[in-house]
């Protein structure tokens, strides 16, 4: 920017850098997607087709944000990690949080008709973020851990309520049906509506997981018919258990410093 007397105007911008060597998760939830999901009429409890919009508006994110290296998703939230040592955008959160909610929204409404193509868009996908600093990578997990332990509870108890909404309760009956039930409970009166739980698609019940997977891949094969490999690294989506060891195990580049 040239110098010029009105330059002193940028000395009213506000400090906003995230803390360093700090791990940045920027959480995205959409504004409002109760009413946008009942204008486009998704299936209840789950639109298989509007999550997997979702995933893949974050593997898109992730191809082109190389920071990024894993996110977290469930219904209309996705979180996406920065790793510990980024300096994306010097860290400051204005840019790193418009950027990627900018980002994500556009994608949104660019991917729609690929999930919906016999669905008009109605009205303007809106999503608003925020970025929080964890010092750890046990916080990191934990904060994880959070959002999937989140994710069953709400996923149970909303199969729950518009099951027995389909099966001819009211919602106010099947509100009151299900006050201050514990997860024991809702397994059976899933049951009973000839529904187990544990047997529904592991993306309602675990979220859904997006990460780079690194392997090999075949480019070719030599004049003895060997096959030729080379090392491939591809963004893809998953739904297993985060909170648990096990996950992290198998990928420990994730959170590697």
């Amino acid at each position: 920017m040239a110098n010029s007397k009105y330059e002193y105007v940028k000395s009213f911008e506000v400090e906003d850098k995230l803390m360093p060597s700090t791990w940045i998760v920027v959480r995205i939830d959409g504004r409002h997607f109760h009413q946008f999901s009942d204008e486009h009429e998704f299936e209840k409890p789950n639109d298989k087709q509007a999550l997997e919009l979702m995933n893949s508006c974050a593997e898109a994110l992730l191809e082109e944000f190389k920071d990024v290296v894993f996110a977290y998703g469930v219904s209309d939230e996705y979180s996406f990690l920065f790793k510990k040592t980024s300096e994306f955008y010097q860290r400051r959160a204005s840019k790193i949080v418009s950027i990627l909610v900018s980002f994500f929204s556009s994608l949104y409404v660019m991917k729609w008709k690929t999930f919906f193509p016999l669905k008009e868009l109605k009205t303007i996908p809106c999503f608003d973020a925020r970025a929080i600093c964890y010092p750890s990578t046990k916080i990191v997990r934990d904060y994880f851990s959070w959002r999937q332990v989140d994710c069953h509870i709400n996923n149970q108890y909303n199969t729950c309520f518009w099951m027995l909404i389909k099966s001819g309760k009211t919602k106010r009956e099947a509100q009151d049906l299900l006050k201050g039930t514990q997860t024991p409970e809702k397994n059976e009166i899933l049951f009973q509506l000839g529904i187990n739980y544990n047997e529904l698609p592991a993306m309602f019940r675990k979220g859904s997981c997006v990460f780079r997977d690194k392997g090999e891949e075949i480019v070719k094969y030599n004049q003895d018919g060997d096959p030729v490999k080379r090392l491939r690294t591809k963004v893809g989506t998953v739904h297993r258990d985060i909170i648990g060891d096990t996950f992290w195990r198998e990928h420990p580049e994730i959170l590697s410093d």
